[in-house]
């Protein structure tokens, strides 16, 4: 997976697998989402990141199952 944030148009694009791109749906006015062929999705586009992500901060935890079953997922 592979985040990208493009600070001149406050834009962040999401890519979570290499796979090519098939269709492109709006979720919202800023939000898009681009699916493969059988309709898995490829990556996403947040328009006006920081307002409508709250793209101020970014971080990445693993949760393993037995963390995730216990209820313990770091909320």
């Amino acid at each position: 997976m592979k985040l990208k944030y493009f600070s001149d148009t406050d834009t962040a694009h999401i890519e979570f697998t290499d796979r090519g791109i098939h269709e492109t749906k709006e979720i919202s006015e800023n939000i898009y989402i681009d699916v493969d062929e059988n309709g898995n999705i490829v990556s996403m586009t947040i328009e006006h990141a920081r307002a409508n992500a709250e793209l101020w901060e970014f971080s990445y935890q693993e949760i393993s199952q037995q963390m995730a079953e216990r209820g313990m997922g770091g909320n």
